[in-house]
């Protein structure tokens, strides 16, 4: 687990958790593949002019059709762990919802007194023209307003984590 300094690290009000997927992936020109390096949030926020107090830190660096539910309980625990009570995770799109769900099953015995956000992108954003930055404003938004629970935020939508899905024909995630 790694804890990065951004500049929006002060007074910590919200947990930034960092797990991979495509948001933090970059294009490897010499094997021609989408690879991890170090996660881009941190630029992400510094673009925006981001003003939020919040802490960020990496997880590990996964694509989520990888993940295994040794990874899905890192997370959770991480979530369980967290002094703040607004957690935003950054997570691959293919198994966002199996993570979502984790969470809430996690939280279950206790009584979720968090606002937790997952998000994502469908591109990278070191590729350009990606929807990373949007999806990661938005889950920060979302993470600040939302009622105490479990969501995700794609495509300028929150969906309650029990709820939702990925329309991989289409690229979007819609509700059940």
């Amino acid at each position: 687990m790694t804890l990065l300094n951004t500049p929006c690290s002060l007074n910590a009000t919200l947990q930034l958790f960092i797990t991979g997927g495509t948001l933090d992936k970059e294009y490897d020109a010499l094997s021609g593949e989408l690879i991890f390096s170090s996660t881009v949030v941190p630029d992400l926020l510094k673009e925006a002019n981001c003003t939020l107090a919040s802490d960020v830190q990496v997880l590990m660096q996964k694509d989520s059709l990888h993940m295994t539910d040794e990874d899905r309980a890192i997370i959770c625990q991480a979530c369980l762990n967290a002094s703040a009570q607004h957690i935003v995770i950054t997570h691959g799109t293919d198994t966002m919802v199996q993570t979502a769900l984790a969470l809430l099953t996690a939280f279950a015995a206790d009584d979720l007194q968090k606002t937790i956000v997952l998000t994502g992108a469908m591109r990278p954003f070191q590729l350009g023209r990606s929807d990373a930055s949007f999806n990661l404003g938005s889950a920060l938004m979302a993470a600040q307003t939302a009622p105490f629970g479990v969501y995700i935020v794609m495509n300028g939508r929150l969906f309650n984590a029990q709820s939702v899905q990925k329309n991989r024909a289409l690229g979007v995630f819609e509700p059940l």
